[in-house]
Order: C-alpha cells, then structure tokens, then sequence
C-alpha cells in the first residue's frame, strides 16, 4: 500500500509539473533608444547604386515590434563632399538612396538628424574576396557523424591585415547565421570555412554571403554575437551594452544603437547534394 501512495504521488507530481504555465517575469523597460541600421552592401559586379538605411527604436524584451522611426534626414557624404541624399518611404523607417557612388578605399559620413538631435559615424568601403565556387559537401559532420557538413573558401589578399562578416541563410533557420573572422592566423593563404546544419538534407539551397570589414566593426560585431549568445563560447561575458561607431553629436549621453558600415559582398548558392 505505502509504494502504491508513493508511485500515487509520484506521478501527481509529474503531472503537475508537466503542466506548468509559461511565466513571463516583468522586467523594467528603459527608455526607448534610436535603432540605426546604416549597412551600405555593395554586391560584386553591380552598381551598388541602390541603398537603404533602416531607422527603428529599442523595445520590451517580450516586444516581436521595433517601431519604426519617421522624418529624420539622412545623408552619406563622401570625401569629396558628394551628398548622398536616403529619402523615407513614407511612415516606413526605411530610408533610401539610388544614386549612390560605392567606391572601395573611399570614406563616408553618415549623418542623420532627428528630433533636433544629430548622429554622425565615419567608415570606408571594404574590399571581400571571391568565395570559391567550389564546396566540399561531407555527409559525416557534425559533432556525432550524422549531419550534413559544408566547407567553403576564399582567398586572402597577404598584403594587409583583413577582416570578415559572412552569413549563411537556409530554408532551416528563421534569421541568418553570422560569424566574423580575420586573417590573422592565415595571412595571405586559402581561408575555409565549415556549416552543418542537423537539418540539412538533399535538396536544399545554402546562401552564402562574405562581407569585407573594418577591425573596429568585427570586434564590435564579436560582442553583438557573444551578448546574443551565438559565439558558441559557454564561458563568455555578457556584456552590458555594445555600442557601434555612431554618435550623437548634441546629446552624448543619448547614444544610438548600430553601426554604420560599408563593405563589398560576395554571394554564392549552393543545392546541397
């Protein structure tokens, strides 16, 4: 009778415990930040012409909106005051620009005005390698052997210091995956690079994107990467606020989030095999 009550409440405990409300904690908001997302991607063998700079706030933590930031003025400027004028598609937040002039090496300032404030940033057009058109596919990665393993590679140019960002976009995964890398163990060679996917099957398309970019943007991307916990690292810090390169010239103190960056891209699909 006693081990009959003991499995008795035993399994009354399991059933409550399975059946448990999800609790949202209340968390205190804070004030509502500027959002610039000031990405100037310039695809290999295009014009470039065509650019958009997205203007948002912050939100709640349980928020799935960022509202969306209207009548700011927006100009890129280029060192031979050439001014880049990025007008809102109405009630919006995007910005755009269809006259602009990429040119790798050259630098731009990004300055935008809002509410009598003005946020300015400084950044240059980075150069990206070609990704190589061949990819090694191994249908035995993955940590246990049994996922879908892709290798991808690019050269280095040796005769400087280079940074990366690239993305990988599946039908898989709801956001694309990033990761930034440098070249500062493989100066001037074949830099390659793995993805799998547990996933991944026959069939599917892998987008892949390299973007080049500056020192300053890849460790502040790092820190974008460790605080959103996809670095891989168990042990990282998290850090309280990462802050880009954009600063806000009538109010310091008032500083916006992202970052104004400029790089060439290259893209590549592949049909997983």
């Amino acid at each position: 009778m006693k081990l009959y009550k003991t499995i008795l409440i035993l399994a009354i405990g399991l059933f409550l415990t399975g059946c448990e409300d999800v609790i949202n904690v209340n968390l205190d908001t804070a004030q509502p930040k500027l959002v610039i997302d000031a990405s100037i991607d310039w695809a290999k063998n295009t014009k470039g012409n065509e650019q958009k700079i997205k203007l948002s706030t912050s939100t709640g933590y349980y928020s799935s909106q960022f509202p969306t930031v209207s009548g700011a003025t927006v100009l890129v400027t280029n060192t031979a005051n050439t001014v880049f004028n990025f007008t809102e598609t109405p009630n919006t937040g995007e910005y755009k620009c269809n006259n602009f002039q990429p040119i790798i090496g050259e630098t731009y300032t990004l300055t935008v005005t809002l509410n009598g404030e003005t946020y300015k940033a400084t950044e240059t057009l980075t150069a990206t390698p070609v990704i190589q058109k061949t990819i090694i596919q191994n249908n035995n990665g993955g940590f246990a052997g049994d996922e879908i393993e892709i290798k991808f590679s690019y050269q280095d140019d040796g005769t400087q210091d280079n940074f990366y960002l690239n993305s990988i976009t599946t039908s898989h995964i709801v956001f694309p995956k990033f990761d930034v890398s440098s070249d500062q163990l493989n100066q001037g060679n074949l830099i390659s690079l793995f993805y799998t996917q547990k996933d991944l099957k026959s069939g599917d398309i892998v987008f892949i994107k390299l973007f080049g970019t500056s020192k300053r943007f890849h460790d502040y991307f790092k820190k974008i990467l460790i605080a959103s916990g996809n670095d891989r690292n168990p042990f990282s810090t998290i850090p309280a606020v990462v802050r880009g390169n954009i600063i806000n010239q009538t109010k310091s103190a008032n500083f916006a989030f992202g970052y104004f960056r400029l790089s060439e891209v290259d893209t590549l699909s592949y049909i997983v095999q």
